[in-house]
């Protein structure tokens, strides 16, 4: 037979993993913008990925930011350096501001819920405005790993996959892009 201090500690136990699995949100309600962590919200204003490039990046079209750490790797021409670095600057411009349109539409929403002053109209216009500004910081991140493939020869797209774990030593990437020559500069 089980000591009473073990039933009743597996009790306790039990009873807190309870109460996690049924209050996962326990302590977001103090975020300024409840469906954002501050994560998201510092991610979103300095433009970085957070996985929106995913589709680009994983079937063989590479982002100018790993296309620039590994630069020496991948023997990038001067030029070829300095257009992905102008196209990093561009994009890195275009995704803040979109970010920040996008916080903007997430706190409406938020402030929304928070006055209990949203009704079914102001929730369908303001959630179609943070899902079209979604739309477009994804499309926008998208597109600029489409600039950065078209700057870069099919050895470096190989090896560039190669550099970042996507494929093996022989051969490329198991989906490549899709453009029969990228550009050589």
């Amino acid at each position: 037979m089980l000591p009473k201090s073990f039933i009743a500690a597996a009790a306790l136990l039990a009873c807190g993993c309870a109460m996690a699995q049924s209050a996962p949100y326990a302590g977001q309600q103090a975020r300024a913008i409840k469906a954002l962590s501050e994560q998201d919200v510092q991610e979103l204003l300095a433009g970085q990925g957070m996985g929106l490039a995913k589709a680009a990046e994983l079937n063989g079209y590479p982002g100018p930011a790993h296309v620039i750490e590994h630069g020496t790797a991948l023997r990038l021409s001067p030029s070829q350096l300095e257009a992905s670095r102008a196209l990093m600057q561009r994009h890195q411009a275009q995704a803040r501001e979109i970010g920040a349109r996008l916080l903007e539409a997430e706190r409406a929403l938020d402030q929304a819920f928070a006055l209990r002053s949203i009704d079914e109209k102001q929730l369908a216009r303001l959630t179609a405005e943070a899902a079209r500004l979604q739309g477009e910081l994804r499309a926008e991140h998208l597109r600029t790993h489409l600039a950065q493939a078209s700057l870069l020869d099919a050895g470096q797209i190989q090896r560039y996959a190669q550099l970042r774990g996507y494929a093996g030593a022989e051969g490329p990437p198991a989906a490549g892009p899709s453009h029969p020559h990228p550009r050589r500069h």
